[in-house]
């Protein structure tokens, strides 16, 4: 990229890194999918409150978000990263069905496809992060049709992360993405049924008080009590809220209502494990399990046998 437009770019990152409270580590040169240049970051919070941990933004070469249609959500973005920078393990994530999940390892932007469809496309991949050595993880090529992308102000991370993100948790909800040690990648199509034009919003998953609840104490067990060597995360994530149809407010005032029954240490918008939760630890490996096997491909066995009734 040229210096002149690197130097802007940088600038303006730089000054809503500094808005959101968090700090520019690094700034570098990168490429897409079809081999553009891109402006890679690396956003961290100051002091050693993160522990030298950071979460990467990546934008086109040419993309200017200081524009009145643009500029508020990548300062939303920002925001939300510097809270969730503050989890034990910020690139954690737990599925409704009991799964917990690292997601990384995305190219951003989307890249157009190369087989004459009509999509917009990313890579990335989702790792099971139970705790184990195992490496079942899932590459994933999520795609957006043409008429999604016209909802989504710009084709860029900061704009489309946590709705890819939570329709590939969706889709692994859904048993149609497979935990494995290698492969191929698998598709995650995102379109208009997760978005209501009516309600101008993104819609994943219809959820009520009690499942939201033993969401909560799902992600608090697994990315504090497991993960996180005991450490709070943060229950307020608008990430997590967009998943469950509901708000930060509502995730709070549940959160808020269980701490009493010492399942998790309230402080804020961020929960700890207890050694009560902990103790939850069988039920919750098993739900993990099943959850586990509802994503591996199911055989009829009496087919396998020829018994077809074809």
């Amino acid at each position: 990229m040229t210096a002149d437009l690197k130097s802007t770019l940088v600038s303006s990152v730089q000054a809503a890194a500094d808005q959101a409270g968090l700090v520019l580590v690094s700034a570098t040169e990168g490429s897409d999918f079809h081999g553009q240049p891109t402006a890679v970051f690396q956003l961290g919070l100051p002091g050693s409150e993160a522990a030298g941990r950071t979460l990467k933004l990546e934008l086109s070469e040419a993309f200017e978000f200081n524009k009145p249609d643009l500029l508020p959500a990548m300062t939303a973005h920002l925001a939300a990263e510097a809270k969730r920078l503050r989890n034990p393990r910020p690139e954690c994530y737990v599925t409704l069905g009991g799964l917990p999940v690292a997601l990384g390892q995305f190219q951003w932007p989307f890249h157009t496809s190369i087989s004459g469809a009509d999509t917009h496309i990313v890579h990335g991949e989702m790792h099971l992060a139970d705790g184990g050595a195992h490496n079942l993880h899932a590459k994933i090529a999520a795609s957006v049709t043409l008429t999604f992308a016209e909802i989504v102000p710009a084709m860029e991370q900061p704009y489309a992360e946590s709705f890819v993100y939570n329709a590939v948790r969706k889709t692994v909800d859904l048993g149609q993405l497979e935990f494995i040690k290698s492969g191929n990648r698998q598709p995650v199509p995102v379109t208009t049924r997760y978005y209501s034009r009516w309600q101008k919003k993104f819609l994943f998953t219809e959820t009520n008080d009690a499942e939201r609840l033993e969401y909560l104490l799902r992600k608090v067990y697994w990315l504090s009590g497991v993960l996180g060597e005991g450490k709070p995360v943060w229950i307020a994530d608008p990430r997590d809220a967009q998943y469950l149809n509901t708000t930060e407010e509502d995730l709070l005032r549940i959160a808020g209502n269980e701490a009493g029954e010492g399942l998790m240490a309230l402080d804020g918008e961020f929960a700890a494990a207890t050694p009560k939760l902990m103790e939850r630890a069988p039920e919750y490996q098993a739900t993990l399990d099943a959850a586990l096997n509802f994503t591996k491909p199911q055989f009829n066995e009496s087919m396998r046998s020829g018994h077809a009734n074809m």
